[in-house]
C-alpha cells in the first residue's frame, strides 16, 4: 500500500490532521502521477512532540547503539535502493543511469561516511582538570530540496542520528516520493518510534512552523538563499541554531597552463550535470582573454554532445528540470543573456527540437560574459554556461570573488602548486582541483550567502552537537 498521502511520527504511518492533498508532476511530460497530503501546524507539533519524547531517551544512547543503528539503516537503504533511484528519476526527471549511479549512490555514500566517522568520532576531552564533553542539540528540523534529494536527506538524518539527536524531516513537496520511500526503509530498519519523524508539506505551512517552533533546537535547511534567510529570520525569535546550504555561483578557473580541452570539455560536463541544478555547478568558466574563442569552440563541441530526452531514454544525457516554475526561470536568464549582449554560442530559449512536452532545456553556452551581466551573477539552476575572460592570475582570483556566493570553486592547471595557491586565495567553502572524485568526507558549505555551518561525515557530526565545559571535573 502506498504511503503518500500518510506521514511518519512516532515510529507509524498517520493520517494528516486536516487532509489536504498536492499534485505531484512528472516533469517529463508535465502530468501528475500521484498525490502526497501537504501538512499543517497540528501535524508538526504532533510529530516535533514525538521527537522531544524520544529525545530524553535516545540522547543518552551509546555511540555504539547509534553505529549499530546507522548500519542497519544504511542496510534499510540498500534493500530500497532501485526504488529510490525510480522515485527520484520520476518525481524530477533524473535519467535513470544517472538516478541510480549519482542521486541514489549519494544518499547510500553518506551513510557509509556517518558510520566510518562515528566509529572513531571523540564525544569528550580533558583539558587539565576540565572535561569538554559534545551532546546532542535536541530536537532538529531537516528541510531538504528537491535537486538531490537523497544527498541531502542522509547528510542531515545520519549525522544527526549519529550524535544522539531526534528529527523532523520535511523534503521538498516537488520531489517528496524519494523521501516517502526513504522513511518506508527508515522504518524498516527498526528506528525507535520518535527518533525518525516525516511531514510532508509546503515551506510556508510546514517548513517555517517547524523553524520557529519553541520545541525544536536546529534547524538544518538546504535550499535557496531566498528561502534561508525566512528560515533564519522565523527561527531567530527561540535562538535556536541554524545551519544552511544556500546557493551559488562557482566560478572554474582554468589557469593557461591546463590542458585545454579536457578542461574545458570537463567543464561543461561539471556545470550541465543533473540538467544543471547543483548548487556547486561550476557555471562560471574563467579562460585566459587570449584563449576566449578556442574554449567557446570547445566547449561548444561538448555541449552539443549532451543528448537531451526522456528519462527513460537510453541515450539521454539530461532530462527535462524539475518543474514549469523552473523552466520558466531558466528561459528568462537566458533572453537575460541574450539581451545584455553576451554571445549564444549554442543552445538558446524553448526545448530541443522534437520535444513539445515536458521541461526540457537546450544545453547552453554564452561567450563573452562580462562580470556584470545578470547570467553571471544569478543563480540559474539549468544547463547554461557562461564563458567569462581574465588578464591574468590577480583578475582571474577578483572576477571569481566577485560574487554573493561562495559555495564552491574550481581551478585546473597542470602544475599543482600554482592551483594550491589559487584556490587559497578564493572564497569559497570548498574548492576543487582538476575535477576529482567526489569526497564524502569532505567538508561541504558555503562562504557568505551560499550559508553557514558544514555537511558530511565528521563535519555533519559536529554540527548537531553542544560544546559542555564541566570544569573540576578531574580537581
Amino acid at each position: 500500500m502506498s504511503n503518500h498521502l500518510n506521514f511518519y511520527i512516532d515510529g507509524q504511518w498517520v493520517v494528516p490532521t486536516n487532509p489536504a492533498r498536492l499534485p505531484i508532476i512528472d516533469p517529463s511530460s508535465e502530468e501528475a502521477y500521484t498525490e502526497i497530503s501537504v501538512g499543517s501546524k497540528a501535524d508538526v507539533d504532533k510529530a516535533v512532540a514525538a521527537a522531544r519524547t524520544a529525545f530524553e531517551s535516545f540522547s543518552r544512547t551509546s555511540y555504539g547503539e547509534r553505529l549499530a543503528l546507522l548500519k542497519r539503516m544504511l542496510d534499510a537503504y540498500n534493500d530500497r535502493y532501485e526504488d529510490i533511484a525510480q522515485a527520484v528519476s520520476q518525481e524530477m526527471g533524473a535519467p535513470i543511469e544517472w538516478a541510480r549511479g549519482a542521486q541514489a549512490w549519494a544518499g547510500q555514500a553518506h551513510f557509509e561516511a556517518t558510520i566510518k566517522a562515528l566509529e572513531t568520532y571523540e564525544f569528550s576531552e580533558r583539558r587539565g582538570t576540565t572535561m569538554v564533553v559534545k551532546e546532542p542539540i535536541g530536537v532538529c528540523a531537516l528541510i531538504t530540496p528537491w535537486n538531490w534529494p537523497l544527498n541531502q536527506i542522509v547528510c542531515k538524518v545520519a549525522p544527526a542520528i549519529a550524535a544522539g539527536c531526534t528529527v523532523v524531516l520535511k523534503p521538498s513537496e516537488i520531489a517528496p516520493i524519494s523521501g516517502i520511500v526513504f522513511a518506508e526503509a527508515m522504518h524498516a530498519a527498526g528506528v525507535p518510534k520518535g527518533v525518525f519523524n516525516m511531514v510532508n508539506g509546503t515551506g510556508p505551512d510546514v517548513g517555517q512552523v517547524m523553524a520557529g517552533h519553541p520545541d525544536v533546537d536546529m534547524v538544518s535547511f538546504t535550499g535557496s538563499t531566498r528561502a534561508g534567510i525566512i528560515v533564519a529570520k522565523t527561527a531567530a525569535d527561540t535562538v535556536k541554531r541554524v545551519a544552511q546550504e544556500l546557493g551559488g555561483k562557482s566560478a572554474n578557473i582554468i589557469l593557461p597552463d591546463a590542458d585545454f580541452e579536457t578542461a574545458v570539455a570537463k567543464g561543461v560536463e561539471g556545470c550541465f550535470g543533473n540538467s544543471g541544478q547543483s548548487c556547486d555547478a561550476p557555471t562560471r568558466m574563467l579562460v585566459p582573454a587570449g584563449r576566449h574563442d578556442e574554449a567557446l569552440a570547445i566547449a561548444k563541441k561538448a555541449a552539443e554532445a549532451h543528448k537531451v530526452g526522456h528519462p527513460h531514454a537510453a541515450d539521454t544525457k539530461l532530462g527535462p528540470v524539475v518543474s514549469q516554475v523552473q523552466y520558466d526561470k531558466i528561459q528568462r536568464l537566458i533572453e537575460a543573456g541574450i539581451a545584455e549582449g553576451a554571445t549564444l554560442v549554442t543552445g538558446g530559449p524553448g526545448r530541443p527540437e522534437g520535444l513539445n512536452r515536458g521541461y526540457y532545456v537546450r544545453p547552453t553556452v554564452f561567450g563573452h560574459v562580462t562580470p556584470e551581466m545578470t547570467i553571471a551573477r544569478e543563480e540559474i539552476f539549468g544547463p547554461v554556461l557562461s564563458v567569462m575572460s581574465y588578464k591574468d592570475e590577480d583578475d582571474a582570483v577578483r572576477i571569481a570573488n566577485d560574487t554573493v556566493y561562495g559555495l564552491a570553486a574550481y581551478v585546473q592547471s597542470k602544475d599543482l602548486d600554482r592551483a594550491r595557491k589559487v584556490a587559497a586565495r578564493l572564497r569559497a567553502g570548498q574548492v576543487s582541483i582538476n575535477y576529482p572524485e567526489w569526497d564524502t568526507f569532505a567538508p561541504f558549505g558555503g562562504y557568505k550567502q551560499s550559508g553557514n555551518g558544514r555537511e558530511y561525515a565528521d563535519w555533519g557530526i559536529h554540527d548537531f552537537l553542544e560544546i559542555k565545559g564541566i570544569v573540576g571535573y578531574g580537581a
